[in-house]
């Protein structure tokens, strides 16, 4: 029973340390802990803040660059499109530009042809009118039996 006695003068020699501890607790609950819980809570409060802002405008500028990307995609498409008709334009131009040379071209050949031609029909009756005349010199001078040969006088010069 003794044992039981110290055990009882024990524990109650230790009330004092224990409502000591206890109030001590309380205490650094009030100044310490709940002042830290209130700062990582704001913490943690404005992290997710910034993580939510940074996610919002990083949506917004991918939400931009698909806006850019597809404005470029048509300002392109639409240079594209231009060079495109101007190519065209230049073709068609060049291709006029052939065929009216061409055409000039084809008209100055058969302004050529015709004026050949009409050469040739003057040159032959030149020749149908010279040729009668030469045959007759031809004749006569067989028929008065005079020298030929280049060196031989022609009727009617002296000899």
């Amino acid at each position: 029973m003794e044992i039981l006695n110290q055990l009882g003068e024990l524990f109650l020699a230790a009330v004092p340390t224990v409502i000591f501890v206890f109030l001590f607790y309380l205490f650094l609950r009030w100044s310490f802990f709940t002042p830290i819980e209130r700062v990582l809570a704001e913490r943690h409060k404005r992290a997710d803040g910034a993580r939510q802002e940074a996610e919002s405008s990083r949506a917004a500028v991918q939400e931009k660059l698909r806006a850019y990307k597809e404005a470029l995609r048509k300002v392109r498409g639409e240079i594209f499109a231009e060079q495109e008709s101007y190519r065209r334009l230049v073709l068609d131009e060049r291709q006029n530009a052939v065929h009216a040379a061409r055409l000039a071209a084809q008209q100055e050949l058969q302004a050529a042809k015709n004026s050949l031609a009409a050469d040739v029909e003057a040159a032959r009756v030149q020749l149908e009118q010279s040729s009668g005349l030469l045959a007759g010199e031809i004749a006569e001078a067989i028929l008065a039996g005079g020298p030929s040969g280049p060196g031989s006088p022609r009727r009617g010069e002296p000899r």
